[in-house]
């Protein structure tokens, strides 16, 4: 995990206006709002390495309200594409969304049902296996 974090910090692409990280307090209102639990990878990664820019994809952020990577927003739209409610998405991706169940599982939800990503890939053990190996590739194509 703190491997993954370090790569992520190196390999961040600079931006004009830095994208701030969470502390506690907040992820706990972010929790409140989207009546779940965060799930303890999403909840480090949030803390940790949410203020990486890093390729086209763009995870989950909690700390501007008004950024598409919004988690509620992203969640409720999700929700209201059909998105299973108890999972939480992770990011977006074309039409589809790499979610996270409760148990730290990483899936991907293609917009209609739960399946295999644009590469085949059906899901990941951990959010960190997603970050190595499908993130983490797809920035440096």
């Amino acid at each position: 995990m703190e491997d993954i974090i370090d790569l992520l910090h190196e390999m961040s692409e600079d931006v004009p206006v830095a994208l701030e990280l969470p502390d506690d307090d907040l992820l706990v209102e972010i929790e409140e709002e989207l009546l779940l639990s965060l799930p303890d990878d999403l909840r480090v990664y949030l803390l940790e390495a949410s203020d990486v820019v890093l390729g086209s994809f763009e995870p989950v952020t909690v700390t501007d309200p008004r950024s598409h990577t919004y988690l509620p927003e992203v969640a409720a739209i999700m929700w209201n594409e059909g998105m299973p409610r108890h999972l939480l998405p992770v990011c977006q991706a074309g039409s589809g969304c790499y979610c996270i169940r409760e148990d730290g599982v990483i899936l991907y939800w293609n917009g209609e049902k739960l399946g295999k990503d644009p590469e085949g890939n059906k899901e990941w053990q951990n959010l960190w296996e997603w970050i190595r190996d499908t993130w983490l590739p797809q920035a440096e194509e």
